[in-house]
């Protein structure tokens, strides 16, 4: 059963020994899905019959993931934090806020300082900015006890890091500058029980995170997909992807991985196109 707080943004479920929080970040209104789709667009939107007349859906949340397993705080995607209003997240995908995440984990009892991990899917701005907090005109890590990962080819390689006034250079970078941002490849065991997986193709980087607790599954995909029709049409994928791996990845996680959604395993995408009373969790 998820239990729910009255605001309806936090869920919460076990998942073995573990507990998984999900807290929605903010809601985008205008999500160009149809437009983004490299598809046929008259297939996607009869497979997205609620897209608007310009082939835009709404109701997509910033979906942020907590873990408790064994002595570990762990936190995935710690979303956009104090976004800039003139933000494109804000003018052109009409992001909605919620009370955001420090209040969802405050809701749960998580104070900053408690948490020991923050797992970064993937280096584009909606599942980053709120790793860092400006203050006295400088961008601090705001998990300041957290050891802050990602996958090498998002950071190492990213063209980003060239220009100063990029998120990436400026959140990321402070952090890199502090010795807090780890990178991994391959397989990489956070703790007992928690692991990121490589899944590039939304950028070379992006990661899947795999909590297993007491013979049971959670699988925080990333923006591996964004809405339900990628998961029945998996040769449907976002025009800016890395496309062959993506849909290779796509194809073996959903046809053969542990994780394949005809099977047992609990997963969930960043921008689940569900509200939490239509079980975000699978």
């Amino acid at each position: 059963m998820v239990t729910q707080t009255t605001e309806e943004y936090v869920a919460t479920r076990r998942i073995g020994d573990a507990t998984v929080t999900l807290i929605n970040d903010g809601i985008f209104d205008a999500i160009p899905l149809i437009p983004w789709m490299d598809a046929p667009a008259d297939a996607v939107r009869r497979a997205v019959p609620e897209a608007d007349a310009n082939g835009a859906i709404g109701h997509s949340g910033i979906i942020v993931a907590h873990v408790r397993i064994g002595h570990a705080s762990i936190l995935i995607d710690p979303g956009v934090g104090e976004l800039d209003p003139r933000s494109w997240l804000v003018t052109d995908l009409k992001l909605r806020r919620t009370r955001g995440v420090q209040a969802g984990l405050a809701a749960v009892g998580i104070q900053p300082e408690q948490i020991t991990h923050v797992l970064i899917t993937h280096a584009h701005d909606d599942h980053f900015l709120g790793a860092t907090v400006r203050r006295d005109g400088q961008h601090l890590p705001r998990y300041p006890q957290a050891r802050y990962v990602i996958g090498r080819a998002d950071w190492a390689g990213n063209p980003a890091r060239e220009d100063p006034d990029s998120a990436v250079a400026l959140r990321l970078g402070a952090l890199d500058r502090r010795g807090l941002l780890a990178v991994v490849e391959g397989d990489a065991a956070i703790v007992p029980g928690v692991t990121m997986l490589p899944a590039p193709g939304e950028s070379p980087g992006h990661s899947i995170v795999h909590v297993a607790s007491a013979g049971d599954h959670f699988y925080y995909l990333g923006d591996l997909f964004h809405h339900t029709c990628e998961v029945a049409h998996l040769d449907w994928v976002m025009a800016h992807r890395n496309t062959p791996a993506m849909m290779a990845h796509c194809n073996d996680s959903c046809k053969n991985g542990p994780y394949c959604v005809n099977r047992s395993s609990r997963c969930l995408w960043s921008h689940c196109h569900y509200g939490f009373r239509q079980r975000p969790l699978r």
